[in-house]
């Protein structure tokens, strides 16, 4: 299928690999292209097939989920990484990110889900798990340094960059807030205003590194 996703799995777990292969290969628009059960062979099957998409367990033997990230994300830079995971863990999301994955997602997340953070993935946006999201995104509540663009976000537009870390759609997120989904473009546009960047994965990505800093200090 010309416009299917291909992906990669890498996990080192093989009833759960093959579990995540049978759910994704399920799906009419994903092509399941390899599975990997360590850093190591990621990295290769990711050089030969250059999928659209890999999802990579943080913790396999060998390289480690998030220096396999940045192997592959440097040596395929249109390729996506998904990180999956048991850990609620604001240090390895940061890493993860910093990494150049563009998702964190828990293992306990539902096949449904996971179909969807595949997709926004593949098309270009970030997603935290939800339980993250709102540790992770704290200093977008209780107020960055003075010099920080965040600061000049309005309450209404800070829940809105949340939701966007979330990997919500504009209409999700009007869903979500009770507004139409020319109201929240409306605001996708000032945000992006504010923080002078050019589209709604950099100003997630903003809000990320920033929340990095403030669990740092």
């Amino acid at each position: 299928m010309a416009d299917s996703i291909s992906i990669l799995v890498a996990d080192d777990h093989p009833l759960f690999r093959e579990g995540v292969v049978h759910s994704l290969a399920s799906q009419p628009d994903f092509e399941v292209v390899g599975q990997a059960s360590c850093g190591e062979d990621a990295l290769r099957m990711a050089c030969d097939f250059v999928p659209d998409v890999v999802l990579l367990d943080i913790t396999m033997p060998g390289w480690g989920g998030i220096v396999t990230a940045e192997k592959i994300t440097t040596a395929c830079p249109t390729t996506k990484v998904v990180m999956l995971t048991v850990m609620e863990d604001e240090s390895k999301l940061l890493a993860s990110f910093k990494a150049g994955a563009r998702a964190y997602v828990l293992k306990g997340v539902s096949a449904h889900e996971l179909a969807r953070v595949v997709r926004s993935v593949a098309q270009g946006e970030v997603y935290v798990t939800p339980s993250l999201a709102a540790g992770i995104l704290v200093t977008l509540t209780r107020g960055p340094a003075p010099q920080d663009p965040l600061e000049g976000l309005t309450e209404r537009e800070s829940a809105i960059l949340k939701l966007v870390v979330e990997g919500l759609t504009n209409r999700e997120i009007g869903d979500r807030l009770h507004l139409s989904e020319k109201t929240i473009k409306h605001y996708i546009t000032n945000i992006l205003e504010k923080l002078h960047v050019r589209s709604r994965m950099e100003a997630a990505m903003l809000a990320v590194r920033a929340a990095g800093r403030d669990v740092a200090k």
